[in-house]
Parts: C-alpha cells; structure tokens; sequence
C-alpha cells in the first residue's frame, strides 16, 4: 500500500494511491491508491451507480487516508471516502448506503448546479481545481487548501461542497430508493446515522468532517427511518460482505499497528482475508519469511487472484527482492491486463531490476489507461531519462508537478521539452498543455 501525502503546495491527485507501509508523513492529507481495495470498492458500488442511473465506468470511489469520519463529492465523477469512515463501519450495506448518499447528490444534480460555469475539463488546471476542492472538503486547513487551488481560499471551497439540509433529505430519498432498486436492505443507512447522533452537541472543531457538509437533524432521521420502515428487509449478500470485509482488512492491516492487527485475524470475515492481513503485519514488522508463507497461503485459496499476486510482488519489491517481484507482478498483470496500478508495479519492479526499456512498455501502457497517477508519471520520467529520451522525460515530470500542484517546476519541465521534442508532436502538445496552465495559474 502506498501512501500519497498531500502537503500545503503538493497535493498527488485522488487517483495516484498504492498502497506502502511507511513511517506515517507529516501532511495535512493523504490519498490513497490501492488496486485491490479500488476492485472491491467498484464492486460494492457497481449495483448503487447502475441503480442512481449513473455508469459504475464513469465513477471512480477514491479513498482518502484520513481517520476521521466522513464522505463528498467533488464533481459528477469521483466520491471521497474517507479510510476512518471505511474502518468504522460494519457491514457493507452500510458503506453502499454511503455511497448511495453521495451518488444522490450526483444524480439529483446538486454537484452540477454549483459547478457553474466551472468547466470539467481533463487538463492539469482542471484537475488541481479537483484537487482543492478535495483538500478543502476534507478538512484541509485553509492554507493547504489555498496552496492547491492556486489562490482559491479554503473556506469558500468548504462552503461550495456544504450541503443544504433540503438537498440532504431529497439525496436520503434517493438513496434508499437506489438501494432497494438494487435490492440492497436500506437499513444501512440507519447505521450510518447512528455513528453522527449527538455530533450537532458538540463545538465545530470537535465535529467529523461529515457534520460539516451534510447537516443532519433530528426530523431529517426521523424521516429516514420512516422511508426505511417502509421497506423489506433482504438477505444480506455474501458477496458484497467478502469485498467489504476486503477492503476494510487490507485497509487496516496497512493503517492498524501489526500486532493489532495478527490479534484480530479471526475478524477478517474469510481464511484468505485473514491470511493476507497475516502477510500485511509480517511484512511491516520486516519478516520476509513469514509475509510470503501467509500470502501463499492466501493465493493457496484464491490460486488465480491477480490482486493478492500484486501484494505479493510489494512484499517481494519492497524486500528488494527485484527479480521474484517480476515474476510475481508479470503473473498478475498476466491476469489483470486492464489494471493500470498493477501495470505500474511491473513497471516499477522493472526498474528496480535494471529492466528500463521493458519497464517503460508497462508503464506507458498504464498511462494509457490513468494518466493522473503521480507516482506512475514519475517513474515513466526515470525509464525515460534511462532510454535516452530526456525530452519525454520531462514531459512526464512536467505532468507530475501539474497534478501536484507544484506550477512553477511544471513550467520548468514543461519548457523544456518543448525545447526539445518536435513541434507539433503528440507529447510536445501535452508539454504545451502544461505550460499554459501554468501561466494560467500565475
């Protein structure tokens, strides 16, 4: 699992999280990436985006690495969640009901009417407006928050995205009808509720995020449990339970001291999420041996499992283990062609190993399918810096410092490759691209 800090003038875009075990990092905000937890979570929200009208292709759940309760929307397609909110729930039905919450908020058009004039354009500008709103949102302070929105003031951002207590009633209407609709027991909801009774009592600075932005009131709980009354209850789905269970043990296997974490294996819900967590704790503790015996004895139960494959090579990667880890990444990009985070791996296991030209095949073709991962861009700077090709190089670096927010080195980069790439060629044009957002910036 790696950690992706978010520090007052560099913020990694939502969409750049694997996750690592690392000494925790002085910053505001962290956003998380995960292959695994990301599938899981698709597969928990699938069924509540289908049902709110919207396409699960088009959504992306991202996770934020923070301990405090609470869950937004920043555009039409992303909903933040926050890890502490993902560890502290019980079931899956109530993290769908999160989910549906926020895809309320998108499909009832609340996000759309404030956007404006605000343009949803995919260009480094446009992303760091994504990328305060976010901060803000999550509690930034409001300096971080300014650093990242170029001059926007964190305060204004944290008012943009306060909902309205209408808009919550008439998104808690839409929630239970999508989670019927996708026959889910809209009694999840309640339990989500039930974790902000009482936060009205208390001042501003001691409230969770999620009271700040979704005001909750006595009547609108009432109504709540009166539109779930009116339900029928369903069977819970296993399935969706196991990726809940997933999801939330990796999840706290990486954010949880190791020894909290081996003495609560009996709580992982399954022997395979048991022995992965198992592996996760060893691997922090620097057993090399014991993490690879209880990863093989989750791939043991789930042989063809291309996620437990890739925590494997991290183990094996972050052991400095460099050849094993090809083998293991290769096997699981193998199976999971699509994945750009595994993709990444590879790539990155490649360097690692001395493999530079085979490393950048990987790590183009995982840009090809997200171009917002920082952590990606900047080891396709470092293949292509290996390879000879410095004005690519730059580009990528370029593109990193853009979604990081860092204008004044994108510009840098970004002059210089267009100093020395064709004119008029693809990656010249992304250089261009780059360059103008900044001087838009400044």
């Amino acid at each position: 699992m790696i950690r992706t800090p978010i520090l007052p003038r560099m913020i990694a875009l939502v969409t750049a999280f694997s996750l690592i075990a690392a000494a925790p990092v002085q910053a505001a905000t962290t956003l998380l990436r995960d292959a695994d937890i990301e599938y899981a979570l698709r597969q928990l929200a699938a069924p509540i985006l289908s049902a709110a009208g919207l396409s699960p292709q088009q959504v992306d759940i991202i996770v934020i690495d923070d301990g405090s309760l609470n869950a937004f929307v920043t555009d039409t397609q992303h909903i933040f969640l926050h890890s502490g909110l993902i560890m502290k729930l019980d079931s899956a039905e109530a993290l769908q009901a999160v989910i549906a919450h926020e895809a309320a908020h998108i499909s009832n058009g609340h996000i759309t009417r404030r956007m404006g004039n605000l343009r949803a354009a995919r260009t480094a500008a446009g992303i760091g407006m994504a990328l305060a709103a976010a901060a803000a949102a999550a509690g930034a302070n409001s300096q971080a928050a300014a650093g990242v929105a170029l001059g926007a003031q964190g305060s204004a951002m944290r008012l943009f995205f306060s909902h309205t207590r209408a808009e919550e009633s008439a998104a808690d209407i839409s929630s239970v009808r999508f989670m019927v609709r996708a026959g889910i027991d809209p009694r999840g909801a309640l339990e989500v509720q039930k974790l902000f009774r009482g936060q009205e009592a208390l001042s501003v600075g001691r409230q969770d995020p999620y009271m700040r932005t979704h005001p909750l009131t006595r009547d609108r709980l009432r109504a709540l449990e009166g539109l779930v009354a009116g339900t029928k209850s369903t069977e819970r789905n296993a399935t969706a339970q196991y990726w809940f269970k997933r999801a939330q043990g990796k999840l706290t296997a990486f954010k949880r001291a190791p020894s909290w974490t081996l003495r609560r294996l009996k709580d992982s819900g399954s022997q395979d999420i048991a022995y992965m967590r198992e592996a996760v704790a060893y691997h922090r503790q620097s057993n090399l041996k014991k993490s690879l015996g209880a990863i093989d004895r989750a791939l043991a139960l789930r042989p063809t499992d291309p996620y437990l494959m890739e925590l494997k090579g991290q183990i094996l990667l972050e052991s400095r283990q460099f050849g094993a880890a090809v083998q293991v990444y290769q096997a699981a990009a193998n199976r999971a062609p699509r994945e750009p985070l595994i993709l990444g791996g590879l790539g990155r296991a490649l360097l690692a190993a001395g493999q530079p030209k085979q490393a950048l095949r990987a790590l183009e073709t995982a840009r090809g399918r997200d171009f917002t991962d920082a952590r990606l861009l900047r080891d396709l700077a470092v293949a292509y810096a290996k390879t000879g090709q410095n004005g690519m190089a730059s580009v990528s670096t370029a593109e990193r410092y853009a979604l990081q927010g860092r204008m004044k080195d994108a510009k840098l980069h970004a002059e210089r490759a267009i100093a020395t790439l064709p004119r008029g060629s693809a990656p010249w044009q992304r250089a261009q691209d780059v360059l103008d957002a900044a001087k838009r910036a400044k």
